[in-house]
């Protein structure tokens, strides 16, 4: 259950007095938890549906001046734990702004970047982590398939999912990957050969090498690879049906994609917008569009919480197929 994934995975991973204070909160609002906040010489702080909520030292709900202050101190323990006293070993992933630890949940994390060669080398003088609790919604893709399969050719289409920050972008894509690497029956598709390009480690929330999250059986995961190269390397050694990666906003992610749908295999991606013009005005999503890529472009939000199915529309002529005030038809 989600708490007790916090209570077994992330709270022993803290100060002791943070700790206690975590596991004092309600169990409901234990379950509906989103991020804990630490940020040095700042108030500890969760995220809630999406309201930030400082807590005092004994787990309850106060004003930002009553808040407990959360030390440098704080932060360097919590480090040395998620590295397990190893920060040379995950030197990799830090410079990348996080770490993904056992449960798949993530800490991101902020600092000195250290720069070579005009790249980040490292992050040092951590001040701030974001722990981001993995949550697997099994079924949140349920409203949405019907509309992504031709039933009648038994053909998935090309996707984008689109919506605000903390919307349930990931967390439809999971279920979507988990879904089809299953079969979905009702709607005639056999177990597919799906492959995650999780760059960020969110999707399947590798730890070790090993989801955390059930993406399927049939599901293979390329983690912490840039998508444009992912993408690429996955039709190539893994002969998908399907790909799914998140976030994409770059040219080599657009470019990948165009080989993708050349290579026949079904693409399943997510960006940041609120409605369909941000999208269009964003470069290398409107040069998608251009090229006629997307069949569906699905929107989500937050309006009834995380994951609310806002609209579907047919890609190429974008004609509402449902909309959150009238069902439409598949």
């Amino acid at each position: 259950m989600h708490e007790d994934s916090i209570t077994k995975k992330i709270a022993p991973l803290l100060p002791p007095h943070l700790s206690s204070c975590l596991l004092n909160l309600p169990t409901q609002m234990l379950k509906s938890m989103e991020e804990i906040r630490l940020r040095s010489n700042s108030p500890l702080a969760i995220s809630i549906g999406g309201l930030i909520v400082p807590l005092s030292l004994s787990g309850v709900i106060t004003s930002i001046s009553d808040a407990y202050i959360v030390l440098r101190e704080d932060i360097l323990y919590t480090l040395e734990m998620i590295s397990r006293h190893s920060l040379f070993a995950f030197e990799e992933e830090i410079k990348n702004g996080f770490i993904t630890i056992s449960g798949g949940h993530r800490v991101g994390m902020c600092g000195k970047a250290i720069i070579e060669d005009g790249r980040i080398k490292n992050l040092r003088h951590i001040s701030s982590m974001n722990i981001r609790i993995a949550r697997q919604v099994k079924g949140a893709a349920d409203k949405v398939l019907p509309y992504l399969i031709n039933q009648k050719e038994g053909k998935i289409y090309h996707t984008l999912i689109s919506s605000p920050p903390q919307a349930g972008k990931t967390t439809l894509l999971r279920d979507l990957a988990r879904q089809l690497s299953y079969g979905v029956k009702r709607l005639g598709i056999s177990p597919c050969k799906v492959a995650i390009v999780d760059e960020r480690s969110e999707i399947a929330g590798c730890y070790e090498g090993i989801p955390q999250m059930d993406v399927g059986p049939y599901t293979d995961i390329l983690d912490g690879c840039p998508k444009g190269q992912g993408i690429i390397m996955v039709i190539r050694s893994m002969s998908p049906q399907v790909v799914v990666a998140d976030e994409i906003g770059k040219r080599e992610d657009a470019e990948a994609i165009l080989e993708a749908v050349k290579a026949g295999v079904a693409v399943i991606t997510s960006a940041h917008s609120s409605n369909i013009d941000e999208l269009f005005q964003r470069p290398v999503i409107g040069t998608l569009f251009k090229r006629s890529v997307f069949e569906r472009i699905v929107f989500l939000s937050n309006k009834r919480g995380p994951g609310s199915l806002e609209m579907v529309l047919e890609g190429e002529k974008g004609l509402p197929l449902y909309t959150a005030s009238r069902k439409g038809e598949c």
